[in-house]
């Protein structure tokens, strides 16, 4: 077993010991921390080319800043601890106020398995006039800035390729986040993010910027310029609602524009997400947002224990986790759409592909009052049956487990309570078994998949596998 490298190899100056005595216990505990390397050294294309690394992005060259409070950070903490990964990730999460000590002091469940706590600046001389918002806003936007001051007055930037920025009840796939990350070249000014699901939410604030309850990644090149111009920019812009909002501007200022990525979710919707994330977009899931103002993603669960259950998938194979794959069973005229570790349906007939990319509208608009259109949404979407038992027959992931090679996942029967049995689609089926290889990332084009003979009653077998260079997904006429 190698021995671990020495935590400091070159005494520091005086005037640097003296700046790390003035910082707060938990920013020391960020800027010391990297799963690497203690001390990190900063990774540029120069230094890189010498050194011989060029490694792909990954999860260590994130940094989060999460955006909380200390009237949210209690209840949302568990959201946190479902995705964070110590010594794998590397960030802090920024309140308005010290937390308060639990009863018998120490403070031990806060910090396990969680990110450092940072108080952030005070920021009463910036201008607000937005009346139904908060100045949280102006407080939540400088957390880039904070960062990034952070690792410039005391360290350098090390591995550190991206700032990520989200809220509290922002759950992260840091996996699928780094891959989608490393198609961008990190050295180049990025701003990537994700708009809203809502026409309304994006006219009300823009169809250019990234939301940040879904979360966005700016490039560290460019996190570093927006730190030096953003009080001058938040000095502008009082009148503005979110935190999001202001940073969109500065950017846009410094002439930069978002790059839109699918994977990123806000979730400003109601209800249940079937209907979305059954047809998820061809790209990796990267966040979920808001996940307190809808339905439990697993039927007969809380939220908590419906996310724990979804990331048991998510350990085994992130890329995969939501992917749609269609595939037909022509004896029985049966059409299987697949989303992996997920959900699978299974519809009488032969459905055109087309037709089964648009999502149902199993949720409801963010805004239910004010005579919202329910169908304003930044997505196409198809006819569903207000009765239940007309609607596909639905299956919810039960279980997945890696063996010999391949990956293996099951889903079991979920019957609406008030369908009969007698009146319900594909009553000979109870459970489907999927078995699939791992997901590559990058990839730009939907598998395919084949109905396998079962020798177990009332059980679909499905292998999903590539398609061939000239293989359509429809059924043979």
């Amino acid at each position: 077993m190698k021995s671990r490298p020495p935590i400091i190899t070159k005494m520091p100056s005086f005037k640097t010991l003296a700046f790390l005595l003035l910082l707060p216990l938990p920013f020391l505990c960020l800027l010391l921390s990297s799963p690497t390397n203690p001390l990190p050294r900063p990774s540029t294309a120069a230094s890189a080319a010498v050194s011989g690394d060029v490694s792909a992005t990954g999860v260590r060259h994130l940094l989060f800043g999460i955006a909380s409070s200390s009237r949210t950070f209690p209840k949302r903490k568990d959201y946190l601890r479902m995705w964070w990964r110590p010594g794998a990730t590397k960030g802090a999460v920024f309140l308005d106020s010290p937390l308060k000590s639990p009863a018998g002091g120490g403070g031990g469940d806060e910090e396990r398995g969680l990110p450092p706590a940072v108080v952030s600046a005070d920021t009463s001389k910036f201008p607000y006039t937005f009346k139904s918002g908060s100045r949280s806003a102006v407080r939540v936007a400088r957390i880039v800035k904070e960062l990034v001051d952070s690792l410039n007055q005391s360290l350098p930037h090390g591995d550190v390729r991206w700032i990520v920025l989200g809220d509290d009840d922002t759950v992260f796939f840091p996996e699928n986040l780094a891959g989608t990350l490393a198609k961008y070249d990190w050295e180049q000014w990025h701003y990537i993010g994700g708009i809203s699901e809502s026409v309304e939410q994006n006219v009300k604030n823009s169809f250019g910027m990234a939301f940040g309850g879904g979360g966005f990644a700016i490039s560290y090149p460019l996190a570093r310029v927006l730190s030096r111009v953003l009080d001058s920019c938040l000095m502008r812009y009082g009148h503005l609602y979110g935190s999001d909002a202001r940073v969109f501007v500065c950017l846009a200022e410094l002439g930069v524009g978002m790059t839109h990525e699918p994977g990123f979710h806000q979730i400003d919707l109601r209800g249940d997400l079937l209907g979305l994330l059954s047809a998820h977009p061809l790209a990796p899931v990267v966040s979920l947002h808001h996940l307190d103002y809808v339905d439990p993603l697993f039927p007969g669960m809380n939220r908590t224990s419906a996310l724990e259950h979804l990331f048991e998938a998510i350990t085994i194979d992130p890329g995969r986790v939501f992917q749609q794959t269609v595939c037909y069973d022509p004896l029985k005229l049966r059409t299987v759409s697949v989303s992996w570790g997920y959900v699978v349906q299974l519809y009488e007939g032969k459905l055109l592909l087309p037709d089964l990319l648009s999502l149902q509208p199993t949720f409801t608009s963010w805004r239910r009052s004010r005579g919202v259109s329910p169908n304003l949404f930044m997505f196409d979407t198809r006819e569903l049956p207000k009765d239940q038992c007309q609607r596909p027959a639905t299956f919810f992931l039960g279980s997945v487990f890696y063996s010999k090679g391949k990956i293996e996942s099951t889903y079991k029967r979920q019957v609406p309570g008030n369908c009969q049995q007698s009146s319900m689609s594909a009553k000979d089926l109870l459970r489907v078994k999927v078995s699939s290889e791992k997901f590559e990332m990058g990839q730009l084009r939907r598998h395919c998949c084949d109905v396998l003979a079962s020798s177990e009653e009332m059980t679909m077998e499905i292998d999903i596998r590539k398609c061939k260079d000239d293989e359509l997904i429809a059924m043979n006429p």
